[in-house]
């Protein structure tokens, strides 16, 4: 089956994001989460510390609708650095008020709402906020006020 999935980037908190995107979404990793120690070294390559073998090659979790979000921890070693902006966000567009209503709760837990939870001149229940770790989101819902 065709899909598309969010693939984020931290750096080396990503087993920390996504524990918190797992209660958030109340849903449950695809797998176990694989650690960088599960790598081959990559030859030339810097050799990876204690701390770098412990941070997360790939994890996935299923949020709405058939979406994943998937993660990595960027190395420092190799050169990575990571950029959090204003260029992505990710909307989530549960079926019901009160579950929009969660969701934007539970992301919104230690970030920052940008545009609370409201009824929108186009027909929707939207708000933005930026969670903890710096990803934007956007919370649409087409159900109506009772």
């Amino acid at each position: 089956m065709a899909r598309t999935s969010t693939y984020l980037n931290f750096m080396g908190t990503t087993e920390e994001a996504f524990t918190f995107y797992k209660a958030a979404f109340q849903s449950e990793f695809v797998a176990p989460i694989m650690r960088m120690s599960a790598a081959p070294e990559v030859p030339g390559g810097p050799e990876l510390s204690e701390k770098e073998k412990s941070y997360v090659m790939h994890v996935a979790l299923p949020i709405t609708g058939g979406h994943h979000l998937m993660g990595t921890d960027a190395l420092e070693s190799m050169g990575h650095t990571i950029t959090f902006g204003s260029n992505v966000s990710i909307n989530v567009q549960p079926d019901t008020r009160v579950e929009a209503e969660r969701i934007f709760a539970a992301l919104g837990e230690g970030g920052k709402v940008t545009m609370p939870l409201t009824d929108m001149f186009w027909g929707d229940y939207f708000g933005t906020l930026h969670d903890k770790f710096g990803v934007q989101w956007m919370i649409t819902c087409s159900e109506k006020k009772p």
